[in-house]
Formats: structure tokens, sequence, C-alpha cells
């Protein structure tokens, strides 16, 4: 069975959000839970409202539309009061504060925004100024959960962000960056230049988003370096979204890929447009791919293919094909592998395996 056919009726609307109205109530039974196990079932929800599709969907169906959407808006007004609450606590930090992904996405009312759910809260700041931010964050109330001196150390000397933050009175979570991979990556790349090519918000005053360049290849590089498969779906939307409505701007392409060779970040972008163009339909160029910089060897492509179709089919059970456990697990090991280098691994590995094994108290 073709991938087509194994996650219908989900990639049908995800290309065209009105083959909705062509759905019976079997389809939208399969629908609902693919999307939901996605993260995606309140996006669909709000382009089935925009296209005036809610008349038109089964009596049975229209309440998780409506609760999908209900969701979704609490959520964008949680994000842009927690927002406000950062932009407050590091107003006194010198150099931009970037929110990026979700965030990113909500707060400057990107098209990636309708119906995104967040998780948590990512920003960018300086390394020169990671100190005196997670200072601010601490006396405004955020403080890292990990205890551990090895996980500490992990982040700290590693890793390309501080130990989540969490507020004592919200709950809420809050990731500090200051670069877009690890310290070890095999893909060494800088975030000066994201940073001086910020663009300032008038509200939160204090708080900027990247460039829409950037946007698209953190978003590249998060999901085809970092590997976290959970959201690769709803990842790839986003990717989607963006390079939808951003390829309408003057010479985007061109300088999509210059960006990609300014910050090394040539391969996650290919897989990124490949894998956009044949889930989603996504309008690239055949010469955007062609010249995209740092592609994977030709004999490498197909394999690549594979995983990335696995990773991004386990969003639901329905979607599953054979040899889908191998399939993650490679990528898991591979997103380790591009993540630290082997003499780091290894030990890193047998420690997380140690951890978890050893009775909790």
């Amino acid at each position: 069975m073709s991938l087509d056919q194994r996650c219908q009726p989900l990639l049908n609307v995800l290309r065209d959000a009105t083959h909705m109205a062509t759905l019976d109530l079997e389809n939208w039974d399969l629908l609902l839970r693919q999307a939901g196990s996605a993260g995606l079932l309140s996006r669909i929800a709000i382009q089935a409202d925009a296209l005036g599709l809610d008349v038109q969907v089964p009596d049975a169906v229209r309440p998780h539309l409506t609760a999908a959407r209900t969701l979704a808006a609490k959520q964008r007004q949680a994000v842009r009061w927690e927002a406000r609450r950062v932009a407050r606590a590091l107003s006194g930090i010198e150099g931009p504060v970037l929110l990026l992904k979700g965030a990113a996405y909500a707060i400057a009312d990107l098209p990636p925004a309708a119906g995104r759910l967040f998780g948590d809260i990512d920003i960018l700041v300086p390394r020169a100024q990671l100190g005196q931010t997670e200072a601010a964050l601490m006396l405004a109330g955020w403080h890292t959960q990990t205890q551990d001196d090895y996980d500490q150390r992990y982040y700290r000397r590693w890793m390309h962000e501080l130990p989540p933050m969490t507020h004592i009175r919200r709950g809420t979570v809050l990731d500090v960056h200051h670069n877009l991979l690890p310290e070890t990556a095999r893909i060494r790349t800088h975030a000066s230049p994201i940073l001086d090519a910020a663009k300032a918000l008038a509200d939160p005053a204090g708080l900027s988003i990247p460039a829409n360049v950037d946007l698209v290849l953190h978003s590249a590089c998060h999901l085809f370096h970092e590997g976290e498969w959970g959201h690769g779906l709803r990842d790839l939307v986003d990717l989607d979204a963006m390079l939808r409505t951003f390829s309408a701007e003057a010479d985007f392409w061109p300088r999509l890929q210059a960006r990609a060779r300014t910050l090394n970040l040539g391969r996650p972008l290919y897989y990124a447009l490949d894998t956009c163009r044949r889930w989603l339909k996504t309008p690239i160029p055949d010469r955007v791919i062609a010249e995209c910089p740092s592609k994977p060897p030709t004999w490498q492509r197909p394999l690549m293919r594979k995983l990335f179709d696995a990773g991004l089919a386990s969003v639901h059970a329905s979607c599953a094909s054979g040899g889908l456990k191998s399939a993650t697990f490679i990528l898991f090991v591979r997103g380790h592998y591009l993540r630290m280098p082997w003499h780091l691994l290894l030990p890193h590995l047998l420690h997380q395996a140690l951890r978890r094994d050893a009775p909790q108290t």
C-alpha cells in the first residue's frame, strides 16, 4: 500500500483543504484520529471554517472541529500573554531577543500560526548575553528543573541551549537558545547572521523574530537534523505554509539558497524542500532543489527518503508500514550521531540507559 493510501484522508486534506467537502463519516473518523495524533486537528478545523465547510460536515464531526478551534485560540492567547512576560523580564538585556518557531509564528501572525499548537516557547539570544538572560529569567520566576550534575554539564558544555526553564507559578516552559544546533554537531553553524537580520516586533516591544529565510532554515534544521519525529508532520506543514507564502517575495529562492550557504544548512534545506514537495505538493521549482547547496550524494537520497517517510508516517498507526520501528530507531540514532561525536555520544547513551534502568525513589 502506498504512502498516499495509508495516510488518506489526512494527506489529501493537507494538500487541498477543500477535499473535506467530499468526506463521508468513515473518512472523517479516520481524519480526526490522524490529524489529532499529528497535532493538526486545530489547523484543519480553522481551514474548514475559513472555507465555509462547517455546514457541510456531519453533525457528529462538528463538535470536534469547534473544540479544536477553541483550543487553538486559547493557546494562541496564552502564548501572546507569556511572550509579554518574557519581554518584560528581559527588557534590560543588550542585543536582540528572538522568538523562534511556534511563538514567532503566533506573535507575528505568520502563515503557520493558524491552528498551531504549542508545547513551550523558544527564544534565541546572543551567547555573550546567556548568563545575564538566565539570571533575569530566574528573577522573573523561571527556573531549571534539571538538577542532575550530568544533565547540567550536558546542556551547558555541549548543547545550543540552556536546560529547559519552567515558571514556578504558571508551569510554562521556556527554552533559551544561543545557537540553532549544538556546539558538538557535525554541521557547524552560527547564530550571529540570524541575530543581525532579526525583525523587531512592535508588540511585545523588546522582542524580535528571525527574517523569513531564517525561519525556514531553522524549521528545516530542527526537523531534519534534530529529528523530533513525534511532531514531524506538524513541522513539515509549518514549512509548507511558509514556503507557499514567502516564495511570492522577489528573489526568495536565491536568497534562501544563499542563506543556507552562509549558515551551512544546505543539507537540511534540501531534505526539507524534497520532502515538502513529495508529501504536501509544495510548489517548489525543480531548479531550486537542483541548485540547493550541500545536496546529499545521489546514492543516499532514496535511503533518506524512506527513513524520513517512516518518521513522518509514525504520526498514527494507520499510516505505518512494515519496518517502521527499525526506521524510526535508525532516525533516532542518526539524530544523536549528528548531534555529538562518537567519543561523547557513546558515554552519553550509556549514561542515559543506566539512569533509565535505575530504580526510582
